[in-house]
């Protein structure tokens, strides 16, 4: 009762089958009381790590053990590998991945995604069409900073498919002014299908076209993924021809 009135409720739970383990293998109180710290710790932190995966807004399954790494350049790989241990982000480094439709960038952030939470870290996935209308909502009610604080709290800031919605200006405003906040600061990921000389798209503006990607590529890795095939183009390819393959034969 008493650790658990101290919120050490794993310790409760393990304290029995501890010092039966104790007693049977003559372990110091010393290494009692470190294997159930042990067990507190590892407790909490699985705890935060499903905390922050319920709050990340992550796609549900789309983590590199449901990912091809194949399909992508030795290069890519290389890089992808690199970003996986996290310390990108301790420097406030931004994750470009660019490529046609059905290249796999959205699956790519999100398996990222998945293993900076298991690490601990907090994340947010996004569309940006659905986190500018976020945005743009609290705008209009006079509260944007309080809002961009809200998303400050996030080590990495996931916006997919920056380029597949033609953003209207309001758009582009609050767009450029969650870029700016996170400049130096924070790490942003980022999808597109449009390569940087296209983002004019975007911002509308060729001035804050080159203010908005100077921001983004000025500590970044791009993650080229152009020549990567569409995976949903090869299925349907793969469909296809089986299909021809299993009807039979003219007479």
């Amino acid at each position: 009762m008493l650790l658990r009135g101290l919120n050490l409720g794993a310790m409760a739970s393990a304290v029995e089958d501890t010092a039966l383990r104790a007693a049977k293998e003559g372990l110091s109180h010393e290494v009692f009381l470190l294997e159930l710290a042990r067990t507190e710790r590892a407790a909490k932190s699985a705890r935060r790590v499903e905390r922050l995966r319920h709050h990340s807004g992550l796609l549900p399954g789309k983590n590199f053990r449901a990912l091809d790494l194949n399909r992508f350049a030795p290069a890519t790989r290389m890089q992808i590998e690199r970003l996986r241990d996290g310390s990108f982000l301790t420097e406030a480094i931004n994750v470009v991945a660019i490529g046609r439709p059905g290249a796999g960038k959205s699956h790519l952030v999100s398996a990222l995604g998945h293993v900076l939470v298991e690490l601990g870290h907090p994340v947010l996935f996004a569309t940006t069409s659905a986190l500018m209308q976020r945005l743009l909502a609290a705008k209009r009610d006079l509260r944007l900073p309080q809002e961009l604080a809200k998303l400050d709290r996030f080590e990495c800031l996931i916006l997919d498919d920056i380029g597949y919605v033609q953003h209207d200006r309001d758009e582009m405003e609050v767009l450029f002014t969650l870029l700016a906040e996170r400049y130096e600061r924070k790490s942003v990921a980022i999808t597109t299908n449009l390569v940087f000389s296209e983002w004019d798209r975007i911002f509308k503006d060729p001035m804050t076209t080159l203010a908005a990607i100077d921001r983004v590529v000025h500590h970044s890795v791009v993650l080229d993924l152009m020549a990567v095939e569409s995976y949903r183009a090869k299925a349907a390819g793969a469909k296809s021809k089986s299909r021809v393959a299993a009807e039979p034969a003219p007479v």
